[in-house]
Order: C-alpha cells, then sequence, then structure tokens
C-alpha cells in the first residue's frame, strides 16, 4: 500500500502573510482537502489505466523540450530586439493598415465636473466649462481642486463613451443621436449634479484616431519585430548545421 504525507512544510505559501487566523484555518483546511482529494483521484486512475495509458514520456519530453526553446528564444529576444518604435513608423503603420483600426465603441473627448446638488457655484463652472480661454481653463482647473467632488478637463484625451456613461448617469437609447445633438449637458442623481461640456466625438465603425491606437501600433511593431527575430534565428541555426552536417536526412 503507498502512502502519501502532506508535511507543514508542504503549507508554506499556501497562507498568504497577514492572514486572520480564522481565515488561516480555512485555507489550510481546504488545501489539506484539495491534496487529499487529487492523491485520491490519481490512486483511482492508476488503478485503473492500462500502462500504456499511464507512459507519458513522449509528452514530457515534448513538453521539456519547449520550455526549454521557449526560455532561450525569451533570452535571445531581451539580448536582440530593438524596442525603439519611432513616431514616423508608427505613424506609417496606421496610415497603411487604417481598416485595421475601426472603432468598436462611440468616442468622446470632453470636460466635465461633479458637484454636490446644491452647490452655489454653478453658473460659475458652466462658465468657465464652455470657454476655449486658456486664462479660463487654469481658473477651471483652481476652482475644480478646491469646490468639485470630482472632474475631468483633458478635452484632447479621447474616452469611450461607454466608459463615461459609467461616471456620469446620462440616459439615452440612441447615443449617436445624442452625440451629434448635446455639447453641454447637465444631468443630476439624488446626490449631485453632473456638468459634461463635449468638445468632440466619433461614431463606432469609422477609423480610430492615431492617438487611440499609438500603443496598440506600438506593441504590433514589437511583435512583427520579434517574430522575425525568432525566424531569423531559427534559420541561422538551421543552416549552419546544414553547412556543417550537423544532421543527416535518410
Amino acid at each position: 500500500m503507498n502512502k502519501d504525507y502532506l508535511y507543514e512544510s508542504d503549507l508554506k505559501g499556501a497562507i498568504p502573510p497577514g492572514t486572520l487566523p480564522k481565515d488561516s484555518l480555512v485555507l489550510t483546511r481546504n488545501f489539506i482537502d484539495n491534496w487529499v482529494r487529487q492523491k485520491l483521484m490519481v490512486k483511482q486512475a492508476v488503478n485503473n489505466l492500462a500502462k500504456d495509458q499511464m507512459d507519458f514520456t513522449k509528452q514530457l519530453e515534448d513538453y521539456q523540450n519547449s520550455l526549454i526553446i521557449y526560455e532561450y528564444e525569451n533570452a535571445l529576444v531581451k539580448q536582440k530586439l530593438d524596442t525603439i518604435v519611432t513616431d514616423v513608423e508608427s505613424r506609417n503603420y496606421y496610415d497603411a493598415n487604417q481598416q485595421n483600426f475601426l472603432l468598436k465603441d462611440h468616442i468622446v473627448q470632453i470636460k466635465y465636473v461633479k458637484l454636490p446638488l446644491k452647490s452655489s457655484l454653478q453658473k460659475q463652472f458652466k462658465k468657465l466649462l464652455s470657454s476655449d480661454s486658456q486664462d479660463d481653463n487654469n481658473g477651471l482647473v483652481e476652482l475644480c481642486e478646491k469646490n468639485a467632488v470630482d472632474y475631468f478637463l483633458d478635452d484632447q484625451t479621447w474616452l469611450f463613451f461607454n466608459d463615461v456613461l459609467k461616471q456620469i448617469p446620462i440616459r439615452t437609447y440612441d447615443p449617436e443621436e445624442f452625440l451629434k445633438k448635446n455639447r453641454n449637458v447637465e444631468v443630476q442623481d439624488s446626490m449631485y449634479q453632473y456638468l459634461v461640456c463635449f468638445r468632440n466625438f466619433m461614431i463606432k465603425e469609422n477609423i480610430s484616431p492615431y492617438s487611440l491606437e499609438k500603443q496598440q501600433i506600438h506593441d504590433i511593431i514589437l511583435n512583427k519585430r520579434k517574430i522575425e527575430l525568432i525566424s531569423r534565428m531559427q534559420e541561422d541555426i538551421y543552416t549552419k548545421a546544414l553547412k556543417n552536417n550537423d544532421f543527416e536526412i535518410y
């Protein structure tokens, strides 16, 4: 009869530091219960499978080879990959592949301020929100810092309209029509007043602006370089081995 033992040392790492005693006890019991269940399943499987069904030599060899290659390729990438992507390169990729960057949602550029429901500064906030003056914008920043519950004033950044709706209780059944017809919006809930100024918007299925896709393009370019680097490395190894007669095909 095979005997398996679970020692106290095996529990290290199962209980996060700082866990309360009562929670630690629950986690320990769960760990032990899962360990016992796994051992019972293994025993049941061993007793019911043929020897050839339990021979994983080939699978283990393939898995080990995959891990070795993966680690080597990662080391090569860290050493050799050029990670600098210029804005020109990124922009050229965007221009050549714009149909791959279609918006899946409406996007907006906005300023908004969240105020207590009965704030006496609503008129002042509305005036500053609607202004394009830099002085008024500076005044708005100062006013928000002192009096707003929350605010967002970077109207050069594109936001997904659905994300905006999670922060501001705007109700609309037709977002496209709403965006076309509204620039300055006031809404409220039971506690707060929301003042919103829509500076710009784009409807989904249009080509996404470059600024919104820049990071994704950067990642795409790096991934392409990575694939090309690994491919060249594999081909170089094969060519060198062929030249040196390091292998034979019968």
